[in-house]
């Protein structure tokens, strides 16, 4: 599917999942090289930026959280950036793309002309507003963090284990979608400032710092996972020990009673105390004693 907007002089095209018949207009019309028409057919795994005679190609990768998978999945966007055209293509629907088309429009609508002046800054937009969705996206994690944290602590370790686990996935795959993002932008840099000038740095430093602010509150996550983590499993593994001791205290505590019961269901002739009156009872104290002795030498020995 293909939009289009336009503003002053500046045109923007959308395309969502384009087609090849759409992009080979495209690339008639706005003069694409080839393999950048070929590369907007389908999604490319690495980001980067190629920089033509006539237009600047960028691809970036932004985390968006999936409601069915419960997790991050990365995003592809593809800018070509021209004089004074820009095209955004992806293969999935974006929210604050979407929001930001219809701000575009609207723009225009009101006569708000002198807003953007010139295709690279519509890119900072654009970027900029994909990185404060991208903090949106975060405060999921964060919640699911302060959830973990308040299960840990109220004795549910054993079902924290595989919700930890699926969110430190999402972390990671947070973090692998704006990994590389800084060196992108840093090439950005100097290909845009020989095409829209010296106030294009000023944009992409704006842009750094909105970077700056997701990848410290992703870090911040997920050193706090770590944490939770190692904590919840040493929490765990005590839990275990307890029942260990417990399990390995009742064991020597029966032993005298299934040792003295195997002593006296020997049947042999000389048997003592057997046959005397009385004889089930001084067997059964004899126990409860060993028993009682037992518990006694545990206790001063620290092990209960």
């Amino acid at each position: 599917m293909i939009s289009t907007f336009k503003q002053n002089k500046i045109t923007w095209i959308d395309l969502e999942c384009p087609t090849a018949e759409e992009v080979k207009s495209l690339m008639q019309k706005y003069s694409i090289h080839p393999l950048v028409a070929e590369e907007l057919l389908k999604p490319t795994i690495r980001p980067k930026v190629d920089v033509y005679k006539n237009f600047i190609y960028l691809i970036m990768h932004f985390p968006v959280f999936e409601q069915e998978s419960k997790t991050s999945i990365s995003y592809e966007i593809d800018f070509i950036i021209g004089k004074n055209f820009l095209i955004t293509a992806h293969y999935k629907p974006i929210t604050p793309l979407y929001e930001l088309t219809k701000v575009f429009e609207v723009g225009s609508i009101l006569g708000k002309d002198n807003m953007i002046k010139n295709p690279g800054l519509l890119v900072f937009f654009i970027i900029r507003q994909l990185y404060n969705f991208a903090l949106r996206q975060l405060d999921h994690i964060q919640l699911k963090i302060n959830n973990i944290e308040d299960n840990i602590f109220k004795g549910r370790e054993a079902e924290m284990v595989e919700v930890i686990s699926c969110v430190r996935r999402d972390t990671l795959d947070f973090q692998r979608s704006i990994y590389g993002h800084e060196s992108i932008l840093n090439s950005l840099e100097l290909s845009g400032k020989e095409f829209f000038g010296q106030d294009f740095v000023h944009y992409i430093n704006n842009i750094s710092g909105e970077l700056a602010r997701v990848k410290n509150i992703l870090n911040n996550c997920k050193e706090t996972m770590e944490s939770l983590q190692s904590t919840n499993d040493s929490l765990l593994t005590d839990k275990t020990n307890d029942i260990m001791r417990f399990l390995a205290t009742l064991s020597f505590l029966t032993f005298p009673m299934m040792l003295l019961t195997a002593l006296f269901s020997m049947g042999t002739v000389s048997t003592p105390i057997l046959g005397i009156k009385g004889d089930f009872w001084i067997i059964v104290g004899i126990i409860i004693l060993s028993i009682t002795t037992m518990l006694i030498w545990f206790k001063q020995k620290k092990w209960i």
